[in-house]
């Protein structure tokens, strides 16, 4: 009997560019994380490239865990993992609570090993609630986390630093609008692996033409060495803050509604049904790749959506081609050297191709909420009013300023309001109660009403 085409290997040679051909398509999602995260503390260049080579390695690892898979865990699809994008608006709100910036990072790490653990021993009961987290949850929460991530695209746009004298010059301005223009134009007029790379090529051309500005700093490359380890606990042991576990325990569960929607739709997509069973395997690998992660100074990881797509338009369906994917990503990890040239893209650039990556993310939540049924009353008003509670801390920053400390954290992240108020709204109006209101019809304030007819008109008062 022949194998799966899930479980198919195919030859060395094709194994391993269409498995760089998913590196490719995840490269600039896996190094955006630590750079928000590294650029918010201050970090150096050098601990800046250190940070993102942990990430590289440690999405390598996870990724191992969900492709190959050991005992019970591992959804073992072509599922590639990487630092989730949700984590990143907790983790900074983290960061600008933390008095003394070098005990950030212990900090977030100690959450997010906490979050781990918790959300490995939940997989296999989160797997039977999947019921409670519909396409309406599980897309206002993905907008969000794009919605709430575009203002670090605009702000890298300005520039590196909101002191500097060229900070939103029309230089820095000019970069980000062309890099803009090459990955349009890219994923416009090309096909295949340049289009699916379209990211990364609009970074190094914006790098190039930003040389003659002056913008462009190749001195991190120059001093990073060619081979390296992420030594453990390299920032200093994990601290454990309990305002700080229950922002990234949040985000741990917006993670494993994600995940869970990724493997219904690549299970879908690679005719291999994801069941319970499979769902609860997939949530361990997640959840236990992000408990180790910090152990290697990298952040919380998740699922993958772009390289669904892949999948999708190559039709190569083999795990074992993502995880060669993995095995590059965890051989990068230990070339310092080659980590560090994203330390050279100047940030106007990593503006320009950030609004692409992160509206895409937005557009991803939008094509979800597609399938939420939005022709339902209930549905209407659950995206809306999580939509407007997880703008707010986008549209008005200071809106929490009278609340403590502690509350802020988690207040401050409108991916982790918005998710508690969606999934709250949801029980609210599609399980609780006898009689559900599903088969509502939306009710628009503008629509024109029913036709006055003389049947129909009150009669006049004498």
């Amino acid at each position: 009997m022949a194998d799966h085409p899930v479980d198919e290997k195919l030859p060395p040679l094709k194994m391993a560019t269409t498995g760089l051909q998913h590196v490719a398509a995840m490269y600039a999602g896996v190094v955006a994380p630590p750079l928000i995260v590294g650029a918010a503390i201050g970090l150096s260049a050098t601990e800046l490239t250190f940070l993102t080579g942990a990430c590289l390695f440690t999405a390598g690892l996870a990724t191992f865990l969900q492709t190959l898979g050991i005992w019970k865990i591992g959804a073992r699809l072509p599922f590639v993992n990487g630092v989730t994008f949700a984590g990143v608006a907790p983790m900074t709100a983290i960061v600008a609570s933390t008095e003394d910036k070098s005990d950030a990072l212990p900090i977030i790490f100690g959450a997010v090993i906490v979050a781990g653990l918790l959300g490995f021993f939940a997989a296999p009961f989160f797997s039977k609630a999947i019921r409670f987290f519909p396409p309406v949850v599980t897309g206002t929460v993905i907008t969000l986390i794009g919605v709430s991530l575009l203002p670090v695209a605009f702000g890298w746009a300005q520039g590196p630093s909101p002191e500097a004298d060229d900070f939103g010059s029309s230089t820095n301005l000019g970069l980000a609008a062309i890099t803009l223009v090459i990955v349009l134009v890219l994923r416009r007029f090309t096909r295949g692996f340049v289009k699916q790379i379209a990211v990364l090529l609009g970074l190094v051309a914006g790098t190039l033409i930003a040389i003659p500005f002056g913008v462009t700093d190749f001195g991190p490359v120059a001093d990073a060495s060619v081979v390296g380890f992420p030594t453990p606990f390299h920032f200093g042991a994990p601290q454990f803050q309990l305002a700080a576990i229950l922002s990234m325990c949040v985000v741990m569960v917006v993670s494993m509604t994600e995940s869970t929607a990724d493997m219904l739709a690549l299970g879908e997509i690679v005719d291999r049904k994801a069941d319970e069973k499979t769902i609860a395997a997939g949530l361990r690998a997640d959840t236990l790749g992000s408990a180790i992660s910090p152990l290697f100074n990298g952040f919380m990881c998740s699922a993958f959506a772009q390289n669904i797509g892949l999948v999708a338009m190559t039709k190569i369906r083999s795990r074992y081609v993502v995880a060669a994917g993995g095995g590059f990503l965890v051989l990068m990890g230990l070339c310092p050297m080659a980590a560090s040239l994203i330390a050279v893209v100047p940030r106007p650039v990593l503006g320009g191709a950030g609004i692409v990556l992160f509206g895409s993310v937005a557009a991803s939540g939008i094509q979800t909420l597609v399938r939420a049924s939005l022709d339902k009353d209930n549905n209407v008003l659950i995206v809306a009013v999580s939509l407007a509670v997880g703008i707010i801390p986008i549209a008005e920053p200071e809106f929490y300023h009278a609340f403590p400390e502690n509350a802020k954290i988690i207040l401050d992240s409108g991916i982790s309001t918005g998710c508690v108020v969606a999934v709250l709204l949801n029980l609210v109006f599609n399980h609780i109660g006898g009689r559900k209101r599903d088969a509502e019809e939306v009710t628009h304030p503008m629509e024109a009403g029913e036709e006055i007819t003389e049947a129909t008109r009150a009669p006049a008062t004498p």
